[in-house]
């Protein structure tokens, strides 16, 4: 069974608390998109559950990937049988885009369907939340409002169809522990579904990203890669996540195709919203 697990932008960043067990209270709305992994689950031609990874590099033991730590989790409480599990990367690693998380909360969608566990989508959301922040906002995969460490979830909806987004990932890579290391914590001024409900040419006055002062700190090229692409005409741009990815909405495709023409020896994609 094949699925093909999608990345995610951050609309806002808001880091509101440092919680007493070490993580931080958030507000985001996580907003999917179409740049696409490929998971494929097949029973095991041998005794042992094994992963496979192709396309971009992995560089993690296969037992501390949160692919096989997604199947581990439902093998011990179902008893499931042996898998083979294909991983093909598209998604950058360390660009605040989700990846694994996505590819996780895929292998708990397709073991829910291939051998019949029943699991609604709370129940494999509640699963999910447990292998990481992120993880249960793709179980239901539409726009959605983040609080908690991002794992309480509200629908909402976001104006952006028939926009163009460019996604832009540098050859940087910024550790999520360290990003969170140099942010001060602060109640948000204004609440996100408030400014993402004017319109999108005034979200850079008010959508903001916590984390992209000290980032863009250490890692200037960043701030410039964001300025680039407001300069290429994008009527809000953005770092996603603790980096490194900067992402720019457009108002037509030709428009972010030849923003992207711009960016060269670096990952660009023009995704459409």
């Amino acid at each position: 069974m094949i699925k093909f697990p999608n990345a995610k932008i951050n609309l806002g960043l808001n880091i509101v608390n440092r919680r007493p067990d070490g993580y931080h209270d958030i507000e985001t709305v996580f907003y999917p998109i179409a740049l696409n992994d490929i998971v494929e689950i097949v029973e095991a031609k041998g005794n042992e559950s094994s992963l496979s990874t192709s396309g971009r590099p992995v560089n993690c033991p296969i037992e501390k990937n949160l692919v096989m730590k997604a199947y581990r989790s439902l093998e011990k409480e179902f008893n499931l049988p042996p898998v083979d599990i294909y991983l093909h990367k598209n998604i950058p690693d360390g660009a605040g885009l989700g990846g694994g998380s996505s590819d996780a909360a895929s292998v708990l969608l397709i073991l829910n369907e291939m051998f019949a566990l029943n699991l609604s989508n709370e129940e494999l959301a509640s699963r999910a939340a447990r292998l990481g922040a992120d993880c249960a906002f793709f179980i239901y995969n539409t726009p959605m409002m983040a609080t908690g460490i991002g794992d309480i979830l509200s629908p909402i909806e976001v104006p952006l169809n028939g926009k163009s987004l460019l996604l832009v990932k540098p050859n940087v890579s910024v550790p999520t522990a360290e990003a969170y290391s140099r942010v001060t914590p602060k109640p948000s001024e204004i609440e996100l579904s408030t400014i993402l409900s004017k319109p999108l040419s005034e979200w850079k006055n008010f959508l903001k990203n916590d984390f992209e002062p000290s980032v863009f700190a250490t890692h200037s090229e960043l701030s410039i890669l964001k300025e680039k692409i407001y300069d290429m005409g994008a009527e809000y741009s953005s770092m996603s996540g603790s980096g490194s990815s900067i992402f720019g909405i457009f108002e037509s495709a030709n428009m972010a195709e030849n923003a992207k023409s711009a960016f060269t020896g670096i990952d660009a994609y023009v995704i459409n919203l």
